[in-house]
């Protein structure tokens, strides 16, 4: 049986500004449509012969969008395991295995897939892991090679030996991997015909995983035991053990496994595969008009060739430009020439140093029980416009530094305001003075849908004192 592992986990920068760290490139319909890049991923696995559920791995801040876009495409996830941190994709696959070897044994497969690649050709891609499985099978352990059309800088690259593998023609031992190269290097690449760009999807049986950690990184496999020994359930969630987990090495399963195995085996794969990791790729998926434009929203171009523009929210009107980027959102805007969107993280690294909320949040900003969007700040004053999913409820909380107004646009809400408790429908409000012990509650079947202003000395998200939450959240930004 296999089992599908989804690494949710990364926080998008390079796609900035449309993907922030709350908010990921694949929990978003970069493609347009409803499907984020994690649905796809996890319907693709899903079609897959004899697959049981998947184990998906991922973080606090996510986990509730994660679980939410799961239960909307109805697919039940085994488990979804919670890294209070980032530590890579080595430890991530070494829980993820321990956890198959604990509920279904060491002779599953596993078939480790990052949530943000996307693949067109998804019935070449079912029938090349069903060629790979007889190798998993013999204790391989295989990575997808993709097949390179052009010299690529921005992706590693396997060497391949010979000779390929009998019970699959299209597997080769691995020589060498290799770091992104310079472009001459990559074009030899192409033209020798023996390099696969790595694509970060593996295959391989539980236990033959299991005993390469044990053999090659016996530190992230015993710190990563210890974090699965003492997690916790909390609700659909498997939270790993916060200080156990810290304590393990950072390391990619690159690096800590896959360049030093003597086990290791490429399989060569031609589906239609990106990992979405720039604008420029995006470019070259996406249709164009007659003047090889991308345009995505309201945008109007005049003399203009080669672009890709994305508007959220506002027209953009591009007069005179040629192989530029221009993406808007309600709070930022990114111009660039596509061949230096690569370089989008220094713009993301300076924000982070500056503490900019840009870097974090979009506007609008999801939780569990819906999502809220700030449309207007002032000194003392914010306005927000709040959406409550039906049957869903805030947490009961209270404010050290500001006072709240809510009035109901749309739907009926349950209010609790310290020992009283009242039905509010559209167009009436109610005052919430600093210090009250509060609460709001979707009690019917559509959304509810209000506008809250605040007041006071300071309006940070982090004025939040947690009495009681049906999430189990115990900070304010979770």
């Amino acid at each position: 049986m296999l089992i599908p592992v989804i690494l949710s986990g990364g926080s998008g920068t390079r796609l900035w500004p449309l993907s922030r760290k709350l908010f990921p490139k694949q929990l978003m319909p970069i493609f347009g449509g409803r499907s984020s890049l994690l649905q796809i991923t996890a319907e693709r696995a899903a079609r897959l012969p004899d697959v049981l559920p998947s184990i998906i791995v991922t973080n606090e801040n996510h986990r509730f969008m994660v679980a939410s876009q799961l239960v909307d495409i109805h697919l039940a996830p085994q488990t979804i395991i919670l890294e209070p941190e980032g530590r890579n994709t080595a430890p991530a696959v070494a829980v993820a295995a321990l956890a198959a070897l604990r509920d279904y044994g060491g002779d599953t497969e596993l078939l480790v897939l990052p949530a943000d690649h996307y693949i067109s050709d998804v019935d070449t891609f079912t029938a090349t892991v069903t060629a790979a499985l007889p190798l998993a099978r013999q204790d391989r352990l295989v990575t997808f090679g993709i097949v390179p059309h052009k010299p690529e800088t921005g992706y590693g690259y396997i060497k391949t030996g010979q000779p390929h593998f009998p019970d699959c023609p299209q597997a080769f031992p691995v020589a060498k991997f290799v770091e992104k190269p310079d472009l001459d290097t990559a074009r030899d690449y192409v033209a020798n015909g023996q390099c696969y760009w790595n694509s970060g999807m593996f295959l391989f049986r539980v236990s033959a995983v299991l005993k390469e950690f044990e053999r090659l990184a016996p530190d992230i496999l015993r710190a990563c035991g210890q974090a699965l020994d003492q997690a916790t359930e909390d609700l659909k969630f498997l939270r790993l053990d916060a200080a156990a987990f810290r304590a393990c090495p950072s390391d990619s399963i690159d690096y800590a496994l896959m360049e030093k195995t003597d086990k290791a085996a490429v399989v060569a794969l031609d589906c239609g595969w990106t990992d979405v990791g720039s604008w420029s790729a995006l470019y070259e998926m996406r249709e164009k008009d007659e003047n090889g434009n991308v345009c995505i929203g309201d945008i109007m171009t005049e003399s203009s060739t080669g672009c890709y523009l994305h508007s959220t929210t506002r027209l953009i009107a591009a007069l005179g430009l040629q192989d530029v980027a221009i993406i808007e959102t309600k709070d930022a805007i990114l111009a660039a020439p596509l061949d230096k969107v690569q370089d989008v993280k220094g713009i993301t690294d300076i924000l982070k140093r500056e503490k900019r909320q840009e870097a974090e949040s979009h506007c609008k900003v999801y939780r569990p029980w819906g999502n809220y969007e700030s449309i207007d700040y002032g000194g003392r004053y914010q306005v927000k416009r709040i959406i409550v999913y039906p049957g869903q409820m805030l947490s009961l909380q209270k404010h050290h530094h500001r006072s709240e107004h809510w009035v109901i646009v749309k739907g009926t809400a349950v209010i609790t305001k310290d020992t009283e408790e009242m039905l509010l429908t559209e167009d009436q409000s109610v005052y919430i003075p600093l210090g009250a012990v509060h609460r709001l509650h979707n009690p019917g079947k559509v959304n509810l849908e209000l506008i809250e202003i605040q007041t006071g000395s300071y309006l940070g998200e982090d004025d939040i004192v947690r009495l009681d939450d049906v999430y189990g959240r115990g900070t304010p930004n979770s």
